[in-house]
């Protein structure tokens, strides 16, 4: 239920992303899912990886910020109002999200990755509404 994430942070240039996409590629790492959001100065890369702490290292070596964080995977029914609902019990049970997005993998539904202040007590959340989380194992 919860993944690793990467996170690498990027001058908002060209180029940069191609670079940090190549070093990974050229060290071997496969890469599932990519999120970029971006402000004036530097973007931040959210990466889900098949090896998270050897991407992490081969980025490093290169010269990059990055970190890794836990976020949790859900899979979200393919319904109106599926997303509502998810983020709304989150809500309701006092987990501020500090971001989500979707994942690049095949399933049933749409899945997508979520940050909260407190990802233990979400995932606990989740579980007694019966909503379908995803592991490491079963997202690469």
């Amino acid at each position: 239920m919860f993944i690793k994430q990467l996170s690498v942070f990027i001058e908002n240039k060209e180029g940069r992303l191609d670079e940090v996409l190549n070093n990974l590629s050229e060290g071997g790492v496969n890469l599932l899912s990519a999120s970029l959001a971006d402000t004036t100065d530097y973007g931040v890369l959210r990466l889900i990886a098949a090896e998270p702490d050897k991407a992490k290292d081969i980025l490093k070596t290169a010269g990059f910020t990055a970190r890794i964080d836990e976020v949790i995977a859900v899979v979200v029914p393919d319904a109106v109002g599926s997303l509502a609902k998810v983020i709304s019990m989150l809500h309701k049970g006092g987990i501020n999200i500090s971001y989500i997005y979707g994942l690049s993998i095949n399933g049933d539904g749409a899945p997508i990755a979520i940050k909260t202040d407190n990802n233990e007590k979400a995932a606990s959340i989740l579980e007694a509404a019966n909503v379908k989380t995803l592991g490491a194992d079963e997202i690469g």
